[in-house]
């Protein structure tokens, strides 16, 4: 039986399992705008929306919920979720979770500060004896986690991050670039914040599952129409909505997409 056959067979298999147990795929994520996040009691972001568009043309009904990022993992842990949206590729989480060759987004995390009480770090180095914030469970890269220059202390949110940056509670904070300018604007910081020069660390992000039975070639499937998806000028539209989010190839190639004026 030729590959592609065999592969959309079980992904077949897989999607007939599931609904006749009359289950959707679970899938937990953070809010992490403008990547997944919901406005007016509605779901949207680049990467959610381009899943969403995935699961469809793969025949899979998904169930989504918000919660904590750490919640989220444990979720995964304990076998209450399937999957999750956005989540960093780890080798420690390899065991568990299967990733698709082909990665939903990139992000760039970047240290922002408050104008008051400047700290146009650089370098890490230059971070020695300050407090950064952090949000528990992320993934900042080895140098920026075990590094013991300065403090990390974590918050349960972006924007309380932000709010304790404000008050001075902490000196800078670590987040994704477009994720801290979405929550600036949100939170009228405009001319309040601004960001280090540095980039902290790049990450690819996935739609990562539990291992299971079909589980691997449903990755496999996904990753081959979310590849078909990003060539699509749906896609194009799509991340022009959101700002021009890059998307990353399988290869690590990046496709440059422009920003749009409206955001």
């Amino acid at each position: 039986m030729p590959i592609i056959l065999k592969l959309a067979t079980a992904a077949l298999f897989t999607c007939l399992s599931l609904a006749a147990y009359g289950e959707k795929l679970r899938i937990v994520t953070e809010p992490w705008a403008p990547y997944v996040y919901e406005e007016h009691g509605s779901m949207q972001g680049l990467d959610y929306e381009t899943t969403v568009i995935v699961f469809q043309r793969l025949g899979v009904e998904v169930q989504w919920q918000f919660l904590p990022w750490k919640r989220c993992l444990a979720m995964l842990d304990q076998g209450q979720a399937d999957g999750a949206l956005d989540i960093f590729h780890s080798h420690e989480r390899d065991a568990l979770l299967l990733y698709p060759s082909e990665p939903l987004s990139e992000v760039e995390f970047v240290l922002f500060y408050a104008n008051e009480r400047p700290h146009p770090a650089q370098s890490l180095e230059a971070l020695r004896g300050l407090t950064v914030g952090t949000s528990p469970g992320y993934l900042y890269g080895t140098e920026f986690s075990d590094s013991t220059l300065f403090n990390r202390e974590a918050a349960p949110s972006h924007e309380a991050n932000f709010g304790k940056l404000m008050l001075g509670r902490i000196d800078l904070l670590i987040t994704d670039r477009r994720v801290g300018q979405h929550v600036i604007k949100t939170l009228g910081l405009e001319g309040k914040v601004s960001q280090a020069p540095t980039v902290v660390s790049r990450q690819q992000q996935y739609l990562a599952v539990r291992r299971g039975a079909g589980m691997d070639l449903l990755v496999q499937r996904f990753a081959a129409e979310l590849k078909r998806f990003k060539q699509e000028p749906a896609y194009t539209a799509l991340s022009a909505k959101y700002g021009g989010i890059q998307a990353i190839t399988g290869s690590g190639r990046t496709v440059e997409q422009q920003e749009s004026s409206a955001r």
